[in-house]
């Protein structure tokens, strides 16, 4: 930890700016644009007259927000756009741990050691706020406001990486499907987006990824839920046509992939 607190300034904001960092000026940036986006109200946003280097990076689909073992220098909040969170085993397989979108933080396991223990890639157009670490430490003498909602932010994120828990308790591939499905309509539902019509960032490689299977695996899951008429799926595009039957699929721990869901076999399989 303290090899980040001591980074030298010039270095810190060098490295910033090397990877297309700016500090935001508008209504929709800066400062107030990350305290509105973590639920801060008018009167709060008020308060906040504190300067505080809030800066901005944007990334196209593919780029790497930060890579894996390298040194920790922001604290990042996701503006826009979703991001992966990964890992690469010794033998080169990229295994995704996490999925994160607007609101939620990314590199705040890097605290410990200084360093990042994972790597963090655009899966489309995105965008972050950052506090670099040596002005992150003094938030919470300096802003309040701004300490409490990013603890809160931490604690959603926390709470997010708790899904794969979730997901690899499942036996069967498709239960484990099933349950990425429900988390993924949750999130879109605490965007404000539909929960049975949404548009998956990820590829289907991704998704076996954090799922533990193969990626045949997860083709043939989503043709047995299209099958089972629980989902009408077109490539990313995805509508839940049975969200009691997803429910009740997603509650089961073991599954043989070759039963027919409980609906199917008293009134014959519905079509998608």
């Amino acid at each position: 930890m303290n090899n980040v607190i001591s980074l030298p300034i010039e270095r810190s904001y060098a490295h910033l700016a090397a990877h297309r960092w700016r500090e935001t000026d508008t209504d929709d940036d800066g400062l107030a644009g990350l305290l509105r986006m973590l639920g801060a109200n008018l009167s709060e946003l008020r308060m906040a007259n504190n300067p505080l280097p809030v800066l901005e990076r944007r990334l196209h689909s593919g780029e790497t927000l930060f890579h894996e073992g390298a040194a920790a220098d922001s604290m990042h909040f996701v503006r826009a756009g979703t991001f992966k969170v990964v890992r690469i085993a010794a033998d080169g397989y990229e295994q995704v741990l996490a999925f994160a979108g607007r609101g939620e933080v990314l590199g705040f396991d890097a605290i410990a050691a200084g360093t990042h223990p994972t790597a963090a890639v655009a899966l489309e157009d995105s965008s972050v706020y950052a506090v670099p670490l040596r002005e992150f430490f003094t938030v919470g003498t300096r802003m309040p406001v701004l300490d409490t909602l990013v603890h809160r932010a931490v604690s959603k994120s926390l709470a997010s990486r708790g899904e794969l828990a979730d997901v690899m308790a499942a036996v069967a591939a498709e239960v484990r499907l099933a349950r990425f499905l429900l988390q993924w309509s949750q999130r879109m539902v605490d965007c404000g987006q539909s929960a049975r019509r949404f548009h998956l960032r990820m590829s289907r490689r991704d998704i076996a990824s954090f799922l533990g299977v193969a990626h045949e695996t997860v083709s043939r899951s989503f043709g047995l839920l299209v099958r089972w008429g629980v989902l009408q799926v077109d490539n990313r595009e995805v509508e839940v046509q049975d969200m009691l039957a997803l429910k009740t699929l997603a509650l089961s721990t073991r599954r043989p992939c070759d039963d027919p869901m409980p609906s199917e076999a008293q009134h014959g399989p519905r079509q998608a």
